[in-house]
């Protein structure tokens, strides 16, 4: 292990093959979150990208204090994959189609009435749940491609012989609220372990995984419905949030801004949505922080996308892509921002995780339907 890991200083280090492009900003993110008041190490992955402030696809680990802003906005947010009882090779596209563009964006009350769990019947923020939300937020339709490893796929439950469903979604509004406030009273100078201020964030981030990981549930839910299926949990794995941990002996805090943790079983790195997306068995490794990529990663900034391909592409035709899938995007500027030319591939960051001996590959997943919505709060 320790192939592709570039060590910048005792602090500092990021995992990518010498091939992968890493813009410089997000290194120099790095830095300057490495500099913050007990921190005591960083590490990019191979989908590092520069974030408001602070890079995305990293992990941070800090002593006697926590940093909320590191987390941002979108707490809990994360991968939730189901099996499907659609059968692929009966799989009809135009009728799958037609079904999910006359789904809403929003649950309506009445489905909420149905559908919510006890805890969550009542709760502000209960109008979001069941919702994508904008940003780089999917749900996904996926045929297995491949499988590199017949006994772990199995092991969880998977069949190649049906569709699966990958679910991006987070803790939307709720998330934002939480941060919002925080930053309102402490900017960004962090919480000092053990006061009063980080137990009541704590308690608000504990809120919002919960949420976001009922989100994630509720969506599947929808879409199943939507299509007349049913569906089974394989996997939910969160990728942004903070937790106690201990690395190399030392109790502190560990960060993850877009990094999947390596200790929850199998995981999914997601490519664009015209691209495959892999799924992994993690290495644990203190090298890494205990983390992975959570996808691609991207390449251009969003408010470069519709220039650069606007004059090649309409948003028709980018509602299809090169691998024959489809995407439903209401909102014409998204589906710009969310090309899959904005972003990496997906196997040059799997195979530098790879290289470096923090994943075994298990299956590729083929994009068949991708939904995305007209906005909202995203991360």
């Amino acid at each position: 292990m320790g192939n592709n890991v570039h060590v910048l200083s005792e602090a500092i280090s990021y995992i990518a093959s010498d091939d992968l492009w890493i813009e410089g900003l997000a290194i120099q993110q790095l830095h300057t979150t490495a500099n913050l008041p007990g921190m005591r190490r960083v590490v990019g992955m191979p989908d590092l990208h520069p974030g408001r402030g602070y890079p995305i696809g990293a992990a941070f680990f800090s002593l006697e204090r926590l940093y909320p802003a590191l987390v941002g906005n979108d707490i809990g947010c994360g991968m939730a994959l189901r099996q499907t009882d659609i059968v692929a090779r009966k799989y009809n596209a135009d009728k799958a189609e037609k079904r999910l563009l006359a789904l809403d964006d929003h649950a309506d009350d009445a489905w909420l009435e149905a559908h919510l769990p006890p805890a969550l019947a009542q709760h502000a923020w209960r109008g979001a749940l069941g919702s994508i939300g904008g940003g780089n937020h999917f749900a996904e339709l996926q045929q297995v491609e491949d499988v590199f490893d017949e006994g772990r796929f199995h092991q969880a439950g998977l069949d190649a012989q049906h569709l699966v469903l990958l679910t991006h979604s987070g803790s939307r509004g709720l998330g934002q609220a939480i941060l919002q406030r925080h930053i309102a009273a402490f900017s960004h100078a962090g919480l000092a372990q053990g006061s009063e201020q980080a137990q009541v964030y704590l308690a608000e981030h504990a809120e919002a995984l919960a949420f976001a990981r009922a989100n994630r549930a509720l969506i599947a839910t929808r879409i199943l419905q939507q299509l007349r299926a049913a569906g089974e949990p394989v996997l939910d794995v969160a990728h942004n949030f903070v937790e106690s941990c201990v690395i190399n002996g030392e109790q502190g805090w560990l960060h993850r801004k877009g990094a999947t943790p390596d200790g929850e079983g199998l995981v999914v790195i997601p490519g664009s949505r015209g691209d495959y997306s892999w799924l992994v068995q993690p290495v644990a490794s203190d090298i890494s922080l205990h983390s992975l990529a959570h996808g691609a990663g991207r390449k251009w900034m969003r408010t470069e996308c519709k220039g650069r391909l606007s004059g090649k592409f309409s948003p028709a035709q980018l509602a299809r892509t090169g691998l024959g899938s489809r995407v439903i995007c209401r909102d014409k500027q998204l589906i710009y921002e969310e090309a899959p030319q904005a972003y990496k591939s997906a196997q040059s960051v799997v195979d530098s995780l790879v290289q470096a001996g923090l994943v075994v590959p298990v299956a590729r997943l083929r994009p068949v339907l991708t939904l995305k919505t007209r906005g909202g709060n995203g991360a």
